[in-house]
């Protein structure tokens, strides 16, 4: 085991988990470069069994022989380093963990093409949602109810980002996801040429209950929702084949993007 004993965080092998903000851990410039970080050993293990590749590992002392134990004998070349709560809770946000931090190897994500050549028959399309919980809440809800694949817009937050990890408790390492370099267009047309319909998520007039027959009639079907505040664009609304609203109660007109999310999921789910 390669432990190393902290007296303070000046350790150049602790700045991700110290100093870099996630945009410089994401390393926009050199993609095949980029790191995040991932908490809580049950998220971190998700991670690894997933193939994800681990860099380091953070935790207190008190945690090595119990917590982390696990993790780091399937991983005993990683570098461990650990210190007492007192120093290690100087880290902002570190009191939210349970105990344990992981830095891990971004992946390469697949094309578009890559990603719906094998005709996942039911994929989430996410766009400009900002909010990291929200992600995280939606990718969870995904994996839980039948979701095959998620697809998001350049705008979208970014799945590993630290929060998002944490609220997903790692179904982000077991969805396949990537993002699209454009959208609407030409991704819809792209949709069609795999044997895609898509729905929209929309407050319009002409849109279908989301329990409409038809929508589960589709053998492959794109789920398309849009930002927490304004929802979709009309521009993709209008590029959609179906609009589809979620029938509510009591003068209620929307829900949280996440909770649409599952409510859409579930009803739409692939039933095979």
């Amino acid at each position: 085991m390669n432990i190393i004993h902290l007296t303070d965080l000046d350790h150049p092998g602790v700045q991700p988990y110290a100093r870099l903000t996630e945009a410089q851990l994401r390393n926009r410039l050199e993609p095949d470069k980029g790191i995040f970080i991932c908490e809580s050993p049950k998220v971190i293990r998700v991670a690894l069994d997933a193939g994800y590749q681990p860099l380091s590992l953070l935790t207190e002392e008190k945690f090595l022989d119990t917590q982390a134990a696990e993790i780091i004998a399937r991983c005993p070349d990683m570098p461990v380093y650990t210190g007492s709560r007192e120093l290690l809770a100087s880290l902002t946000g570190y009191e939210l963990t349970r105990g344990v931090l992981c830095c891990m190897r971004r992946p390469q994500l697949p094309t578009v093409e890559e990603l719906l050549a094998h005709r996942p028959p039911r994929v989430a399309l996410v766009d400009s949602v900002v909010n990291s919980t929200n992600t995280g809440a939606i990718f969870r809800a995904a994996a839980a109810l039948g979701i095959d694949a998620l697809l998001l817009t350049p705008t979208c937050c970014d799945p590993l980002n630290r929060r998002s990890v944490r609220v997903s408790m790692g179904t982000v390492f077991q969805l396949p996801w990537t993002y699209l370099p454009s959208w609407p267009y030409p991704a819809i047309e792209l949709f069609h040429t795999f044997g895609y319909r898509t729905a929209a998520l929309a407050l319009t007039p002409d849109a279908v209950p989301i329990d409409h027959p038809q929508l589960n009639a589709e053998e492959r079907l794109i789920i398309v929702m849009g930002t927490e505040g304004d929802g979709l664009d009309r521009s993709t609304i209008d590029a959609c084949d179906y609009k589809v609203v979620i029938p509510m109660k009591h003068g209620v007109d929307s829900l949280n993007v996440a909770a649409a999310a599952a409510v859409a999921f579930w009803q739409l789910r692939n039933q095979s």
